[in-house]
């Protein structure tokens, strides 16, 4: 028998259009005592409204799903007054999906391989859940910067990055590069805890929700290259 989850559980919604990937999860997820399955969610309408009723920390949010997309429905999330709190980890198919950007862009934390194995999708779901970024290695630098290259021309108007110090701008380079804060401090010979600062500043000044928004910045300003 399941342990109770703890005040402190993290809530996850699942939203796919697909019963048995929505069972599949919730097997999975309701064996862990740090996570609780608050509810699921069949198109990108009903993901919306379910979170606005069930708070979640975390929505596992397919991007293809009827009535409104994955991408619409992340977007109108990040924009829902009480919901700023939400983190969206997008699931998402290898080379397949050219939404990547559009939904980093929209507001969502990062994004999983829908093969990805278990543990890999519960390590997502508690960074995701703890305010970082998770972007699947995998596809990471070269998904990202292939399809932000597209976009770069739009956000050329006027240099995003003044607004930056020079050690801003140095620790926004190794995040669009993946680096973590311990791997950044190592680099730099900053604390992580300094690291942090730099980031959180970095979000401030930029208008990021989060750290996966920092990751398309560098790519859209030029800072980070494609691989």
């Amino acid at each position: 028998m399941n342990a109770s989850p703890s005040t402190e559980a993290i809530k996850v919604l699942v939203a796919d259009d697909e019963g048995l990937v929505r069972s599949g999860f919730k097997v999975l997820l309701d064996l862990e005592d740090d996570i609780t399955v608050v509810g699921e969610a069949t198109n990108g309408a009903e993901a919306v409204e379910r979170a606005r009723a069930t708070r979640p920390d975390v929505v596992l949010m397919d991007i293809r799903m009827p009535k409104l997309d994955g991408i619409q429905a992340t977007a109108q999330i990040a924009e829902t007054h009480g919901l700023e709190q939400v983190r969206v980890l997008i699931l998402t198919t290898y080379d397949t999906d050219e939404y990547v950007y559009d939904a980093l862009h929209a507001g969502a934390s990062g994004f999983l391989l829908k093969d990805a194995g278990p543990a890999e999708l519960l390590h997502a779901i508690r960074v995701v859940a703890a305010g970082d970024a998770l972007l699947a290695p995998r596809i990471t630098r070269r998904l990202i910067g292939q399809f932000t290259a597209h976009h770069r021309a739009a956000q050329a108007a006027g240099d995003r990055l003044a607004v930056l110090t020079e050690r801003e701008r140095e620790v926004l380079a190794l995040v669009g590069q993946g680096l973590s804060n311990n791997e950044i401090g190592a680099e730099l010979f900053l604390s992580p805890a300094t690291v942090r600062t730099h980031v959180s500043r970095a979000m401030a000044k930029l208008g990021a929700r989060d750290r996966a928004q920092l990751v398309v910045i560098a790519y859209q300003t030029g800072l980070v290259s494609p691989q």
